[in-house]
């Protein structure tokens, strides 16, 4: 019996790990493509939507007939920083067998992100306490106004911060995927240049005042295009790959 148990191949013995890397970059495709929809509702609808540049009273009084929406939008992005921290896991475990040091860096990057971001969210909370509680004594309804603005530009401006974070999550992610042999390397490159977009933006965002163009509207379909690849089924890794796993 032993003899024959020996004969046998053990290339079966890393289905079960195969099937724990291919589960995990299918929860971290669907989690990019859920907060992509996520994003897409709150940022432009919920948040920007009522805004208009420049004139507080008028934006205050936009947010507040659309405070539901509002409210809508601000659940919305708490999920996003939730599914962040999923997402960092799940690529963790992902891009584990080609450098388990640069996966763990990747994750840190993402969740210091997803910190800093929910940190950007509370400032939106600020805006529904003021709405909610209409304008302090402190102050008129004028000042209250400015605050309700001023409270929106602090969510923009300190989400900017973060995305540096988060563009160098993506640059090493993509110097992962380029190694892995599994990651087509076209989609790796796009990856990193989505990664060098957001940095990019962060930092000139900080230097600039805002008067430089962002690019990562543009650059960002590399992680768009990651999340289709995980979600569409990417070729399991190869024997040592799949053994490194359960190191």
């Amino acid at each position: 019996m032993n003899s024959i148990r020996a004969a046998v191949p053990h290339e079966d013995l890393a289905a079960p790990q195969d099937q724990s890397w291919r589960r995990a970059c299918l929860v971290a495709g669907v989690g990019l493509l859920l907060m992509a929809a996520l994003a897409a509702f709150a940022i432009p609808v919920a948040v920007d939507g009522p805004v208009t540049p420049g004139d507080a009273t008028q934006t205050a009084r936009n947010l507040a007939d659309s405070k539901g929406v509002f409210r809508l939008g601000i659940v919305s992005l708490i999920l996003v920083a939730a599914l962040d921290v999923v997402v960092a896991w799940a690529l963790y475990t992902a891009l584990r067998p080609v450098s388990t040091a640069l996966s763990m860096l990747a994750a840190l990057f993402r969740l210091a992100y997803a910190g800093v971001f929910l940190v950007a969210v509370a400032q939106l909370a600020g805006v529904l306490r003021l709405l909610d509680d209409g304008a302090p004594a402190a102050f008129g309804a004028d000042q209250r106004d400015a605050q309700v603005l001023l409270e929106v530009g602090a969510f923009h401006d300190i989400w900017d911060i973060g995305l540096f974070l988060f563009g160098l999550h993506l640059l090493v992610v993509g110097v992962l995927a380029f190694r892995s042999g599994f990651v087509p390397r076209f989609l790796a490159v796009l990856v990193a240049v989505a990664g060098f977009g957001y940095a990019f933006d962060s930092l000139a965002a900080v230097l600039s005042g805002g008067s430089l163009p962002k690019i990562g509207g543009f650059t960002f379909v590399g992680e768009f295009l990651l999340a289709i690849w995980l979600v569409a089924g990417p070729g399991r890794p190869g024997r040592k790959q799949s053994r490194h796993l359960t190191r």
